[in-house]
């Protein structure tokens, strides 16, 4: 079986900005980046990133410095082999996941298909 790292690794710009946003909104508090792949958007499935302070026994954890990302087994299951990543540009900053299972994308890049 594969280490939570092998299965969906987590960048080095996303790792520093998770820590920055735990230390700004939530710093007395142990709490992770969720990760979830959920049925929606205009192409089948959807991403969400949440704050959790709770992890689940079958959870994925992903430890990375000073951050942690945690991901549930079933979104595991369509994530394996990806990357979370975190862009700062001139449009505007987020976190994406480059995810090789993703077929198709929708237009407005938040939703995705696979086969």
């Amino acid at each position: 079986m594969l280490s939570g790292m092998e299965q969906f690794a987590v960048t080095d710009r996303a790792a520093a900005r998770i820590a920055e946003i735990v230390a700004e909104t939530k710093p007395d508090e142990d709490v992770a980046l969720r990760v979830a792949v959920l049925a929606g958007g205009c192409s089948g499935f959807q991403y969400r990133f949440e704050l959790d302070g709770q992890t689940a026994a079958d959870d994925v954890v992903i430890q990375r410095g000073a951050a942690r990302v945690v991901v549930d087994a079933v979104s595991m299951d369509l994530l394996s082999g990806s990357e979370l990543d975190y862009t700062d540009e001139l449009m505007g900053s987020h976190f994406s996941v480059r995810n090789p299972n993703a077929k198709s994308a929708c237009g407005c890049g938040t939703s995705f298909a696979i086969d």
